[in-house]
């Protein structure tokens, strides 16, 4: 009986963890990376999994979603947390790599593998037949994303990735903001930050004076008149983002019965209303002068940002509208879709798609079923966003704590499915009182007590899952 054949196209982060997942498996890789043949703007070498933005594959801190993401990955077996653990420099809390030894043990490990031969060819087009994953990243080439959209039949494929910030729902304060929709049109899932002409005018000259970041050569893509940077917008009049995202028109405030002179709307950015968009604040800002001239907005004084504002050129599939909870296309069970172009932020959450890709396909070649991880998982978490998101406003985003399902922690807990509309919402969030919280874990912020309590939860879910649908993992930690 033949062996079993998986073709992975992209030796980046997410291409090279399903090259492994699924070679560990027992199935024969053909992974295909396009460079050096074909150079792209931002990579400096053909090497496989290249970091090029930065060193660091973010915090470690084992109670912060971004660091119970790399536990999870570290108890499943990843190659990438295997290498960058290897390869670590110092770098305080986060895990920082040295890139070139980082880059080496990974390419030598998967050369050494006898399920996997790598090809440095540019791949224009998926193949018709073979179960394969598509890993390509934000840069992906012309042909295969043309390739790509004609395969879907749809336009669900976007080259320009303009990114508003998301803010956790538990630092806005509702004594300022008030939710309302426009006209009373949509119900009241919009929270509204009121402005006066002073206020509005202090905002407006910090956020033409604010300083922001000069894009690369390659990023350098026309703004779509749909997704302006909000200073962009600004630059165009005094007034115009009053005209535009920050229109009051239809939103009286219910504390004066009068409309503001500007408004800053945010949206709710999962069901559990735990983070917030800030709704057409997409951004070129340097993330300081975001935090800074942000939490002049009122009611956001205290903003804490889960994802700050970007725009840069970025390859990324429409997600929701595109894929299954395994990563398969839907209209095409045998091709899965890993790393940034599913809509994934950051290094480790590119990895953590190419790990869940790679496991999926190998069981697929398999005949066995392929079961999603719990969503109460970083893993999972990250799926229900990718895959369960409202299409018309998906956008890429980095693991937190917001994605998670809410969790009781005391006696008493509200029912975290049930909306606070009073003004003590504030004092629910992952549906727990805040003030409870504070009576446990011995003086513990309640924040802290609740991330721990996700934390604990994850990983107990996580173990199950493994014993449960027998997941090849690293069973020694």
């Amino acid at each position: 009986m033949s062996q079993k054949k998986l073709i992975v196209i992209g030796g980046g982060m997410a291409g090279c963890e399903a090259a492994w997942q699924a070679a560990q498996r027992g199935i024969s890789v053909v992974l295909y990376e396009m460079r050096p043949v074909r150079p792209t703007a931002a990579h400096q070498t053909g090497n496989l999994a290249e970091l090029v933005c930065s060193n660091s594959l973010g915090s470690l801190d084992p109670v912060s979603a971004p660091g119970l993401l790399k536990e999870e990955m570290r108890r499943l077996g990843s190659l990438i947390i295997r290498a960058a653990e290897a390869a670590r420099v110092p770098a305080g809390a986060a895990l920082a790599v040295d890139r070139d030894l980082f880059s080496k043990q990974i390419t030598e490990a998967l050369s050494a593998h006898p399920n996997i031969t790598i090809l440095h060819e540019e791949v224009k087009e998926i193949p018709a037949e073979a179960v394969a994953v598509v890993a390509t990243g934000p840069l992906t080439s012309d042909a295969l994303a043309e390739d790509f959209r004609k395969l879907t039949r749809s336009d669900h494929l976007y080259f320009f990735d303009a990114i508003s910030p998301i803010i956790d729902a538990e630092s806005i304060n509702m004594e300022i903001v008030f939710r309302a929709s426009r006209y009373n049109k949509g119900g009241d899932d919009y929270l509204n930050c009121p402005m006066d002409e002073a206020q509005y005018q202090a905002f407006y000259d910090a956020l033409m004076a604010g300083e922001k970041v000069v894009p690369k050569e390659f990023e350098k893509t026309p703004y779509f008149e749909g997704c302006l940077p909000i200073e962009v917008i600004a630059e165009r009049g005094r007034l115009t983002p009053v005209f535009g995202p920050m229109k009051p028109v239809g939103l009286p405030d219910p504390r004066t019965g009068k409309e503001p002179f500007a408004v800053v709307q945010l949206r709710a950015e999962n069901q559990f209303g735990s983070c917030y968009n800030m709704v057409g604040f997409q951004t070129k800002l340097k993330w300081p002068e975001q935090k800074r001239i942000f939490r002049m907005i009122p009611g956001l004084e205290q903003a804490e940002f889960l994802r700050l504002g970007s725009l840069h050129r970025n390859t990324f599939i429409n997600s929701p509208r595109l894929l299954s909870e395994s990563l398969q296309v839907r209209t095409r069970p045998g091709l899965f879709m890993a790393g940034q172009i599913v809509g994934v932020e950051g290094y480790v959450e590119s990895a953590a798609m190419g790990y869940l890709a790679g496991m999926n396909a190998a069981r697929l070649l398999q005949g066995g079923k392929l079961f999603p991880p719990p969503k109460t998982t970083a893993h999972g978490a990250l799926i229900q966003y990718i895959t369960q998101s409202h299409p018309a406003f998906f956008q890429p985003i980095n693991t937190n704590f917001g994605l998670f399902p809410p969790i009781k922690i005391g006696p008493g807990a509200k029912d975290p499915n049930e909306r606070q509309k009073s003004s003590l919402e504030k004092t629910y969030v992952h549906g727990a009182p805040l003030e409870m919280a504070k009576g446990e874990g011995k003086g513990k912020p309640a924040k802290a007590v609740r991330h721990q309590k996700v934390v604990d939860r994850a990983l107990g879910d996580l173990s199950q899952w493994i014993e449960q649908y027998r997941i090849l993992a690293d069973t020694s930690r």
